[in-house]
């Protein structure tokens, strides 16, 4: 009897949950590096508007702005700029966006905690394992460094449709998607965690905030750019001290959607609580100015991107977006 009452509950409980009436629907996708910054804001939010729906998917960058040129979502995350093919895929469907930078992120190079001879890699040292003329060519830790052993060098990074590979290609090659391709990619980035963390010869890179959920399991590697080793921090990815691996992050609100009530309630919320919700999920806050800036480009229905003709790397926000607005 006991288990026929709890099967009835069960099946109470589904068809509540399925039949409930929401006041309104957000629908997210894209990246995965931002992701754990928006599922953030949607979990606060929903505690406070249980009656709006708010889904968040992960498919990469790339593979959001594809479902956000269709139509299919209201606001897609990016962690890098939206493209120029990928703005054309938009105006073919009548779709406009505005951009919105949400945090700055820093790209972690990492090995295996059991790695006892690396601490920190030059730029070039990066190049020259990363770069095309590196595949099937470059194998050994010790083609990288006279000094390194002869391991094994297993290469683990984000795949190619994602804005973290377009971001790490662009400012270690110079060249957005200029990489070797005998990699382990994948849009997990607990996948290139696992595969990292197990492996001594191993090297990834992937957001700041996964290393951050993850530390115990991984090793942080300096990166030396010309001016000394430097390691991503909060100051050294909000200064650009960390460079050329601090990059800021975005999401983009379809015009359309930013008319909906519902979507103008989320995004003054995420703008209002990301300062403090970026920094608990391991991301490094924009300045107050930037926020402020951005919600009033919001308000202003203020279209485009800041990055049409203007490289993303180094980039100085509060400038931009102050001649911008």
């Amino acid at each position: 009897m006991k288990g026929k009452i709890a099967v009835y509950l069960f099946i109470l409980c589904f068809l509540s949950s399925c039949f409930k009436e929401y006041r309104g629907r957000i629908n997210i996708d894209g990246s995965s590096s931002v992701y754990p910054i928006t599922e953030a804001v949607a979990e606060e939010f929903r505690i406070l508007n249980s009656d709006i729906r708010v889904t968040v998917g992960v498919s990469g960058t790339g593979g959001g702005f594809k479902k956000f040129s269709r139509g299919e979502t209201d606001i897609s995350n990016a962690s890098r700029p939206i493209k120029d093919s990928e703005i054309e895929a938009c105006k073919a469907n009548n779709i406009s966006f505005i951009e919105i930078p949400v945090a700055y992120d820093g790209l972690a190079v990492v090995v295996s905690p059991s790695n006892d001879f690396v601490d920190y890699l030059t730029v070039e040292e990066l190049k020259k394992m990363w770069e095309p003329a590196a595949q099937r060519t470059i194998n050994s830790w010790k083609q990288i460094r006279e000094t390194f052993p002869d391991v094994p060098l297993r290469l683990y990074g984000a795949g190619t449709s994602s804005g973290t590979y377009d971001y790490f290609t662009e400012a270690i090659m110079g060249k957005a998607k200029s990489s070797r391709g005998d990699y382990t990619a994948s849009e997990d980035d607990n996948v290139l965690v696992q595969g990292v963390s197990s492996d001594k010869g191993a090297l990834g890179f992937f957001g700041l905030g996964y290393y951050a959920e993850n530390k115990n399991k991984l090793k942080l590697v300096g990166i030396d750019a010309g001016k000394g080793i430097v390691f991503p921090t909060d100051s050294t990815v909000r200064t650009g001290f960390y460079a050329p691996l601090s990059r800021p992050e975005f999401i983009y609100v379809n015009s359309k959607s930013a008319t909906n009530p519902v979507v103008q309630e989320f995004v003054k919320f995420y703008l209002e609580n990301a300062s403090y919700l970026v920094k608990e999920v391991g991301y490094v806050p924009l300045p107050d100015e930037v926020y402020l800036l951005s919600y009033q480009r919001f308000l202003n229905n203020k279209q485009g991107s800041l990055f049409a003709n203007t490289s993303v790397v180094g980039a100085d926000l509060v400038k931009l977006m102050t001649e911008n607005q």
